[in-house]
């Protein structure tokens, strides 16, 4: 099921750095206790020009011994109409208008898909992560989307196909050597329907050390 929805998502061509990825933390568990850099975003600075990242806003969702595991938000890839996507998943599509954009969310197991949400919505799968956003990975994500069409899901989101994940201390071996810098993460931010601005803001937040 996942693959096809992978496959629709990208039916204009293959993903940014498709090819590309590092070590992968599993998508298992998404929200822990702990939340180390949870909640916050992870900015791509000049010095990470791999086109995997490159410019590059992530909403982490998790980080712990285990490892990291995120999803870029600013990478929009296509317009979907609802109505067909439910229908292929056998989902009840009568009365579904509109479309959902998809987001490349990174280059790990692009054939998962996850809907990042403000947290008075919960479905199968949803977890809050930090603050009033939460996640709901596949096989929820169909069951949000159908919501979301009929007007009763979250009432912000965004859906992204793919996840950016790093192996324990990988992460934080490449925000030592200046790939990354964390900043503040706010819903006004990471649900704001202008992607192109999103580096440039999240940039901006960046804390001044003198």
């Amino acid at each position: 099921m996942v693959g096809v929805l992978a496959g629709l998502a990208w039916a204009d061509g293959a993903p940014p750095g498709a090819g590309s990825s590092g070590a992968a933390a599993t998508p298992r568990a998404i929200a822990q206790a702990a939340p180390g850099l949870a909640g916050q975003f992870l900015v791509a600075t000049d010095a990470l020009r791999a086109p995997t990242f490159a410019r590059t806003v992530i909403y982490m969702v998790r980080h712990d011994a285990s490892g990291a595991m995120g999803l870029v938000v600013n990478r929009p890839v296509r317009d979907m109409p609802l109505g067909p996507l439910l229908r292929k998943f056998g989902r009840d599509d009568r009365g579904v208008t509109g479309t959902v954009r998809a987001y490349y969310g990174g280059p790990v197991e692009i054939g998962q898909a996850f809907l990042l949400h403000t947290a008075e919505y919960a479905t199968e799968g949803t977890e809050r992560v930090a603050g009033d956003v939460a996640i709901t990975p596949t096989p929820g994500v169909l069951a949000a989307l159908g919501d979301i069409a009929r007007g009763a899901g979250p009432r912000k989101s965004l859906f992204a196909i793919g996840y950016a994940g790093w192996a324990p201390g990988q992460l934080e071996g490449e925000i030592e050597r200046g790939a990354w810098i964390t900043v503040p993460a706010d819903e006004a931010l990471l649900f704001d329907e202008d992607p192109a601005r999103k580096w440039d803001r999240a940039t901006a937040r960046r804390r001044i050390t003198i």
